[in-house]
């Protein structure tokens, strides 16, 4: 009902437009002109030029009010003496100085304008563009000092509730310690040249507090939501990770498809983006609802293998290849099967690809440089979006909750088996 109500109030809003312009072109055809409603169009820019100034902006001030003095105009007006394109020159050449330098092509467009009616027109689009710059400029100016209380705000509720519970961050801090375990264990299993794994495991107290955090982050991605508790830290945002979890979970079995379909098939259809297009839409369909109970994933690859095996032999048979042989059949579909399982190789290495994707992304200072690994390739757009969000969520946890974990991972590090509490008061203040 909401939506209908507002496509009429835009239905009719465009009739009004409409109409308003077909009468300024009326008035303007007429022998003489009549300049009632385009001394109305001046008055109206006159002020949109004027809201655009700072008060330091004297001179510029003191230009418009004198070019666009509107009872002066309604006497030339009157005299027929009002050159309106002379006038639209000054306004362009004003909007030129004031606007962003993304509109400067928009100016450039409108100076070709010779129609007076569609002149005006494009000024007004033209002006509220530039009012939109403005907004957005004005919220970028104010955006870190909005992120600052917001942070300040945050870390106070959290420090307040923290203190009426007495207890400590035990869930936080057993989140720590997995993380930093996992980093280590992983550290100590690089193999060094000749083959040989590092003779000197690394200890603990070596790991970069950095390191670990943002590991730690990644594995909340594949936390088990039903057995095992949100560490307190994050529990705010649990529904967004779990959300992302889900959406990962999707494209890993995705990718993991697409990259053994590519792998049997060869460079006989990896040219084909349409036909990629295509068979990502059937397997999103046939993954619908995978995190219902009722989704029974095995039976799921089923239909997926013997459609896909369908779909590969009709695009190869299309391009003037042989379809795939009954044994090549056999095996596509039995690997296509096999991404049900989570300890499926293809499958692992695609969710290992994915969780280094998102590291990367975290240390980056420039995010955009970050190459897509191998594989990930045909699920690039959906995990860009999935990465923004990831960051967003992240790096706001990071700036609001960075002393508490300072804290933390300084004892962990350290091997401190003491109790590890949330930061003292004294603490929080200095931090913030």
């Amino acid at each position: 009902m909401k939506r209908c109500c507002i496509s009429f109030e835009k239905t009719i809003e465009g009739i009004m437009k409409k109409a308003f312009w077909d009468s300024l072109q009326a008035q303007l055809s007429e022998d003489p002109p009549v300049y009632d409603h385009a001394i109305k169009l001046l008055g109206e820019i006159k002020e949109s030029l004027l809201s655009f100034l700072l008060p330091g902006h004297t001179r510029l001030r003191n230009q418009i009010n004198e070019v666009l003095d509107l009872e002066l105009i309604k006497q030339e007006a009157e005299n027929g003496a009002l050159h309106i394109p002379k006038l639209a020159d000054f306004i362009i050449g004003m909007m030129g100085t004031l606007c962003a330098p993304i509109r400067d092509d928009e100016i450039k467009i409108i100076r070709d304008i010779s129609d007076v009616v569609a002149l005006f027109r494009e000024i007004f689009t033209v002006l509220d563009l530039m009012k939109l710059d403005m907004v957005n400029f004005a919220i970028s100016s104010i955006r870190p000092h909005l992120m600052k209380q917001s942070v300040e705000y945050e870390r106070k509720s959290f420090q307040e509730f923290f203190d009426k519970q007495h207890g400590s961050l035990d869930i936080t801090t057993k989140w720590l310690q997995e993380a930093a375990s996992d980093v280590l264990s992983s550290d100590s299993n690089i193999s060094v040249p000749g083959g040989a794994v590092a003779a000197a495991a690394p200890e603990i107290s070596t790991l970069c507090p950095t390191t670990v955090l943002n590991h730690a982050y990644v594995t909340l991605l594949k936390l088990d939501h039903v057995n095992r508790l949100f560490p307190e830290t994050v529990l705010m945002d649990q529904s967004r990770f779990e959300e992302m979890q889900m959406e990962l979970n999707q494209l890993i079995i995705i990718a993991a498809v697409l990259l053994v379909i590519y792998n049997m098939t060869g460079a006989a259809i990896s040219g084909l983006s349409g036909f990629l297009d295509r068979l990502k839409r059937i397997i999103k369909v046939l993954l619908t609802g995978m995190h219902s109970l009722s989704f029974h994933l095995a039976e799921a690859m089923v239909s997926m293998s013997e459609q896909i095996c369908v779909e590969v032999n009709n695009c190869l048979s299309q391009h003037g290849f042989s379809p795939l042989t009954t044994e090549k059949e056999t095996v596509l579909k039995g690997q296509i099967q096999a991404i049900s399982s989570s300890d499926n190789s293809v499958r692992k290495l695609i969710d290992l690809r994915i969780q280094t994707f998102l590291k990367m992304h975290l240390v980056s200072s420039n995010p955009k440089l970050v190459a897509v690994p191998g594989g990930l390739g045909p699920i690039g757009s959906e995990l860009e979006e999935i990465t923004i969000k990831f960051l967003h969520l992240v790096n706001y946890n990071k700036l609001v909750f960075g002393p508490y974990y300072d804290t933390i991972l300084t004892k962990v590090l350290k091997k401190d088996d003491s109790q590890i509490p949330g930061i003292s008061e004294k603490e929080q203040l200095s931090e913030g």
